[in-house]
């Protein structure tokens, strides 16, 4: 049976989509399983000895792509993107198609009158809800990142070691997702002598970073930001302690991995259903109860109240003091 799997992005979508490829390989008998994402985001792929072939998006090559994927003759599609392209696309190749609910009038309600109907269900769960037709149920694995066979990331260049620090991640897509450079701060500040790294990629996360080591005198602070690959960040990640990061691509990755982690939500919600996938013993959610929360189901490159207080009112002192000794 061949079989595309869809999801175009990001990191962290990509990342949850991971026990959907594993469980349809390992259930379906002779599964060939392909999966389409953008070309940016293959390398999320690239490792999984689940996929058998990758089919990537281009900003110019969708009519070929289409003809491609008809060409396949797949049995099924599973489409865990769900947008207008990918119904194109499913149009075009004319196979049996599978999805999942995406919640949006629930999420619309939620975001816009805090009228929370929302399930108490992670996405991953509505991915296979949406498989229950051809019997595909989780193995409760849960989600796994691929590493290359070599890294060639040393830790001992940067005098630390696993288990013993803290990451922090400085980047998000969008800025009501990142955590701002004063909370940060003050993070570094509590963590005393606690070696701690810096990842994040893009100027954005450049300009935050150097603020960051230009307005602490810690002495353990390590700036990877735009140094590392992301199998290096997932890496970093994986050896940490302890990661402290946003609503992110990165808190997914950490969820690969016996890591303990620390999200601080901004405008998004964990109610959405894309919480660290972990159990609950393993990660430590903060959120801020303010009447304008959540204020959009994605992010926004600004507080539309201009506070930003659902980050400017973490509490340091309480994130710290409960960390893992």
């Amino acid at each position: 049976m061949k079989i595309l799997i869809i999801r175009f992005s990001s990191i962290g979508d990509i990342v949850l989509t991971s026990p959907i490829i594993r469980c349809v390989k390992k259930q379906i008998a002779n599964a060939e399983v392909h999966y389409l994402t953008k070309n940016s985001y293959s390398g999320l792929i690239t490792n999984n000895p689940y996929v058998d072939k990758i089919h990537t998006l281009n900003d110019n090559n969708f009519s070929r792509l289409v003809a491609d994927l008809k060409n396949e003759n797949y049995d099924l599609v599973i489409d865990l993107h769900k947008n207008i392209r990918t119904l194109k696309i499913k149009r075009a190749i004319k196979s049996k198609w599978l999805s999942f609910n995406k919640l949006n009038l629930k999420k619309w309600l939620f975001v816009n009158f805090k009228i929370d109907l929302l399930p108490e269900s992670h996405i991953i769960d509505r991915y296979f809800d949406g498989l229950k037709s051809i019997n595909i149920k989780n193995d409760n694995r849960g989600v796994e990142y691929y590493f290359p066979n070599q890294i060639s990331l040393d830790l001992n260049q940067y005098n630390i070691h696993k288990n013993q620090y803290v990451v922090i991640s400085l980047g998000a897509t969008y800025y009501t997702k990142q955590i701002p450079n004063n909370i940060i701060l003050s993070l570094i500040k509590r963590l005393n002598d606690n070696p701690i790294v810096l990842i994040g990629a893009g100027k954005t996360d450049i300009e935050k970073a150097n603020h960051i080591i230009s307005n602490t005198h810690h002495k353990k602070l390590i700036n990877l930001c735009n140094s590392l690959s992301i199998d290096e960040s997932a890496y970093m990640i994986k050896n940490a302690k302890t990661i402290i990061t946003g609503d992110t691509g990165m808190m997914h990755i950490a969820s690969c991995f016996d890591v303990h982690i620390v999200t601080l939500w901004g405008n998004t919600h964990p109610k959405f259903g894309m919480y660290a996938n972990v159990q609950k013993e393993q990660v430590q959610n903060y959120l801020i109860n303010l009447s304008c929360h959540p204020c959009s189901k994605l992010g926004s490159d600004n507080c539309p109240r201009r506070h930003f207080n659902c980050m400017n009112m973490q509490d340091t002192e309480k994130i710290v003091h409960s960390l893992p000794q």
